[in-house]
């Protein structure tokens, strides 16, 4: 699957991986998106979640983390 506007080199992450990297249950997430405080990035014909880290952090107001310079 594709979206649009979306770099290649940034998966997007299921409610559990988000989570994960959120440090927080995946419980949170869930209500967080019931609440409209985070939109998913695509919702699956199945009804999962699927977000992008950076959008997600945008809408929390975290700093996006900057890639290592190599």
């Amino acid at each position: 699957m594709r979206v649009v506007g979306r770099p290649e080199d940034q998966p997007l992450l299921t409610t559990a991986e988000l989570s994960r990297r959120l440090n927080v249950t995946a419980g949170t997430v869930q209500r967080w998106v019931r609440t409209g405080r985070i939109r998913p990035t695509l919702v699956t014909p199945g009804g999962q979640y699927r977000f992008s880290l950076d959008d997600v952090r945008d809408q929390l107001g975290q700093p996006r983390r900057r890639p290592d310079a190599d």
